[in-house]
């Protein structure tokens, strides 16, 4: 007997809730803020935590029990072993540091401990002291074996640091828990790291509207807006961490090149993109390329858009965003051309 086609039934909306169920807790050195609007799925937030905590235990530099610190003590002697996860953020890391050309690059970690910034012993180094640690900086010398899923750092002194990388990959962590355990709407704030889950609770089928950061400004303060969903809004800039040394600000993000942090025409560079563990190293790689560089770098890649601060508070964005980015007036930004 021939089978008859049935329909199959309309998917149930999500019961959604008008004020969300919502933690913020301070993790990995910043401010993280989860807000879930499924109704029921208060639980989850515990769930999404908990995965934070988990990876950041295993990724944090200079954290007793870290891999990436047993990685680092091992450099030049032996390779490490690692669980799946950290492996896996190491081998994007390798990866982006090979397409940018070593503009964002994972073994900064000579440079980025030296300098220290964002901690109490912050100090701007001597140039000797760069000097003997930039030939450590140097990605082609991290080794990965994907079958036996180890690590190894060809010289001794070397050391990986993920800084630049870890929040997109914990934030898209984070949204693998929601899914799985059936959050359809939500916010995930890690630190600059926004991800906006689903639509709008405020119209069928609407957009978020997220702010971009301004970044003469303390986090959460916005010059601009874009509309998203399903989609990732990483922000780099000199509001974040810094050291002021005789009246000249340098930023925590650290050119590989040089030793020294990025030093350019650019105040602050906003990703948007899938997802976030790429739009963390396209910020850091921007940051390195400079204004024109960094806006042809981005029109190639695809489902990537960016924004761009120069310090003389102009603002520039990739043709992808030419019709929905709305600049704030009365901050003194223009929009460059």
């Amino acid at each position: 007997m021939a089978a008859c086609n049935q329909a199959k039934p309309a998917t149930k909306a999500p019961e959604l809730v008008k004020t969300p169920y919502q933690d913020t807790q301070f993790l990995m050195g910043t401010v993280v803020t989860l807000r879930i609007y499924d109704k029921g799925k208060q639980p989850v937030l515990e769930k999404a935590f908990d995965r934070i905590k988990e990876l950041a235990d295993a990724i944090t530099v200079n954290q007793k029990g870290s891999q990436v610190d047993a990685v680092n003590a091992a450099a030049g002697k032996h390779a490490v072993k690692v669980d799946k996860d950290v492996f896996d953020l190491i081998t994007y890391a390798k990866s982006y540091s090979e397409q940018s050309n070593g503009s964002f690059d994972l073994a900064i970690g000579p440079i980025t401990s030296l300098w220290h910034i964002g901690f109490a012993d912050a100090k701007k180094p001597t140039q000797s002291e760069i000097d003997a640690r930039l030939p450590l900086v140097h990605y082609q010398d991290v080794t990965l074996n994907a079958a036996k899923r180890t690590v190894y750092l060809q010289k001794k002194g070397m050391a990986i640091d993920l800084g630049g990388i870890a929040k997109g990959y914990i934030t898209d962590q984070v949204v693998k828990v929601l899914k799985k355990n059936g959050v359809t709407t939500a916010i995930v704030d890690l630190g600059g790291n926004i991800y906006v889950l689903g639509h709008s609770p405020k119209a069928k089928d609407a957009d978020w509207t997220v702010g971009i950061q301004d970044p003469k400004q303390t986090r959460g303060s916005s010059l601009g807006t874009i509309p998203a969903s399903n989609k990732t809004i990483v922000t780099s800039g000199i509001y974040e961490r810094y050291l002021k040394v005789d009246g000249k600000i340098y930023m925590h993000l650290m050119n590989p090149k040089t030793g020294y942090p990025f030093d350019n025409n650019l105040m602050g560079v906003s990703i948007i993109t899938k997802h976030s563990v790429d739009g963390d190293a396209l910020s850091t790689a921007t940051f390195d390329k400079g204004l024109k560089d960094g806006l042809a770098f981005i029109e190639k890649r695809k489902d990537t858009e960016a924004i761009f601060i120069t310090k003389d508070k102009k603002v520039y964005i990739s043709s992808g965003l030419k019709k929905t980015f709305k600049l704030i007036t009365g901050l003194g930004y223009t929009m460059g051309n």
